[in-house]
């Protein structure tokens, strides 16, 4: 069951950083965590090249550990299409996070509403992998076959309904601002 309860917190995570990803109006760095930069004669992670943090609520400041890298991130995040438009001072660049119109949130509400059914498929997928290796448990008598996947069913539950509610904060997130 430990190994169901961790797979399962697995897929949780990558949900909440998923969703960490999607723009709701407000400054956050999570939201370059999809940046990938050309330079020194790779592709690398934004991370890895600058360092980001929130100026205030609506804006991101952006700081190249090596100068000469600057046009390179502001290339990576205007090809992100994360819809930021990068201003270039020479040695910081600043995100202005632009507010959100009535049609973009619907927009984000429809992909983190795929988000979610992505991790109930994931969470799905998972519970019929241990359903079919507990039924093939010679072991096991019908009783105990029957509390295990009572038991598996009872964990599958539990982290869909957290599935939803981390929908309904974000819908919430994204529909308030």
């Amino acid at each position: 069951m430990s190994e169901l309860t961790d797979k399962m917190d697995k897929a949780m995570e990558s949900l909440k950083q998923s969703f960490a990803t999607v723009r709701t109006g407000r400054a956050s760095p999570d939201i370059l965590s999809r940046v990938r930069v050309e330079c020194y004669g790779s592709i690398l992670p934004l991370k890895q090249v600058a360092s980001i943090h929130v100026q205030d609520t609506s804006t991101l400041v952006v700081t190249p550990f090596d100068r000469s890298t600057i046009n390179d991130v502001e290339k990576g995040i205007t090809k992100a299409d994360l819809g930021l438009n990068p201003q270039s001072d020479g040695h910081t660049l600043r995100l202005p996070i632009p507010t959100l119109t009535e049609e973009r949130r619907k927009e984000l509400d429809k992909v983190v509403k795929k988000m979610a059914e992505d991790a109930r498929i994931a969470l799905r997928n998972i519970r019929r992998d241990f359903m079919e290796t507990t039924k093939k448990n010679k072991l096991l008598s019908e009783d105990d076959l029957k509390r295990q996947e009572h038991e598996i069913q009872k964990v599958t539950d539990h982290h869909n309904s957290l599935v939803d509610d981390l929908l309904k904060h974000k819908e919430k997130e994204i529909m308030e601002i």
